[in-house]
């Protein structure tokens, strides 16, 4: 599942369902969401309408009243009510920082300070959300910042883990282009001096909840200091209100050939997948390294597999027919598995499992007795899945080299096919 919401003006509208807890519970699909600027709804537009099929009954706008004045704010409807609570009272101009502002750091204050000032509007903000009996969407302008920090708030207290609390924040990288160019299209087509302008690192979400514990001891200490003696009370509203259990069957994965229309969707998995990595301190893919031609080419040349749950896109991968990059010169004897995703959070447990069986099927039915595959040599749980999905390790190779894989040290597994 794609938690973007396609809409034609808003770049970067979620939904926060489906983040586990560690209590065996999930956040409920389909009540809670996060976006940018609501300014730029239209009635009357197919827009307009895929906003109100939300069932949305309560729309928070983080924004200061004057953003809301010059830039507009969501049309009024019947089917909603409307709150302006402004939890940023000290103004920036990210536009503005110079190039050797380092994004981390920076936006950690930023957010330290409104977490600071803005304790009145947080918590009338985590009450709405605790009380709210239909749909709720909070915004800001980019849907990143102050969007962001009251994700993050709400994510902790419901007992979300900090690696998908941060890789939340960081979804709104698949999002940054669009945002720069709306930016550019109000400014006479000016770029932003600060180069990190609209993007969202992992380190500013990282030292913030980092810094947040270290002032108040944890999230559950701040929002006592922002709430009061009824902050425990409101916690557990937010968890009986969006918790549910998770799911204990879910439909079997069908498998479907990519064809090159397929490609801005495997781009989409890949680099979400990319962020899901880098939110746990996995430094292997990075967001953009591959684009629609490399997908395109690789059907050229070999195969590419999407799975798919309930109609969603559940995961992906590349199935090459030689590889001398990380293997060398071979006869045609195995089938070369590349680029093994799943959709995080949502995709059915054992997807990657179903995914290796159809590629080793794909494989035998080529007469190829092996099944071959590499994974990050720094990535010593990546092997043991691979290990335990009857791949065997054959050998290292320091960095590939020459090929359409990155080139990093990797561990080379092999698998007999029966």
């Amino acid at each position: 599942m794609d938690r973007h919401i396609p809409f034609e003006a808003l770049h970067n509208f979620r939904d926060l369902g489906g983040y586990a807890t560690g209590t065996g519970h999930r956040v409920r699909p389909g009540l809670l969401f996060r976006a940018d600027s609501l300014g730029r709804l239209r009635p009357g537009t197919p827009d307009w309408d895929r906003f109100l099929a939300l069932g949305i009954g309560t729309v928070v706008d983080l924004r200061h009243p004057w953003e809301t004045e010059s830039a507009g704010r969501v049309p009024e409807h019947d089917s909603f009510a409307y709150h302006n609570l402004s939890i940023e009272h000290r103004p920036y101009d990210q536009a503005a920082a110079t190039p050797d502002v380092e994004p981390g750091p920076y936006l950690c204050a930023r957010y330290l300070e409104v977490a600071e000032d803005g304790v009145e509007e947080i918590a009338a903000a985590l009450r709405l959300v605790a009380e709210a009996r239909e749909g709720l969407v909070f915004h800001c302008a980019s849907g990143k910042d102050r969007t962001g920090q009251l994700a993050a708030l709400i994510l902790a207290l419901l007992g979300v883990p900090d690696e998908t609390i941060i890789e939340d924040f960081t979804l709104t990288e698949l999002a940054s282009r669009a945002l720069l160019d709306d930016w550019r299209a109000r400014n006479d087509g000016r770029t932003p001096v600060w180069p990190a302008f609209g993007r969202a690192p992992e380190a500013a979400m990282r030292l913030f909840l980092r810094a947040l514990r270290a002032r108040h001891g944890s999230v559950e200490g701040y929002v006592t200091h922002a709430l009061g003696p009824g902050a425990e009370d409101l916690s557990a509203a937010l968890r009986a209100r969006l918790l549910e259990p998770l799911p204990t069957a879910w439909p079997e994965p069908v498998h479907r050939r990519a064809v090159p229309e397929d490609a801005p969707l495997l781009v989409r998995l890949r680099d979400t997948a990319a962020l899901w990595q880098l939110a746990r301190g996995i430094e292997q893919w990075l967001p953009g390294e591959k684009d629609e031609a490399h997908f395109v080419e690789r059907m050229r040349e070999g195969e590419v597999w999407l799975a798919f749950s309930d109609s969603h896109p559940a995961g992906a991968f590349e199935l090459w027919w030689d590889d001398p990059a990380a293997w060398g010169p071979r006869p045609p004897d195995a089938g070369y598995i590349h680029r093994l995703m799943t959709t995080p959070h949502t995709a059915p447990p054992g997807t990657g499992r179903r995914m290796l069986a159809h590629a080793e099927s794909r494989i035998a039915a080529t007469g190829r007795p092996y099944a071959r595959l590499d994974c990050l040599s720094a990535n010593p749980r990546l092997r043991a899945y691979y290990e335990s999905a009857g791949y065997a390790v054959v050998g290292e190779q320091r960095a590939k080299q020459g090929g359409p894989g990155s080139p990093y040290a990797v561990t080379l597994l092999e698998k007999r096919l029966g």
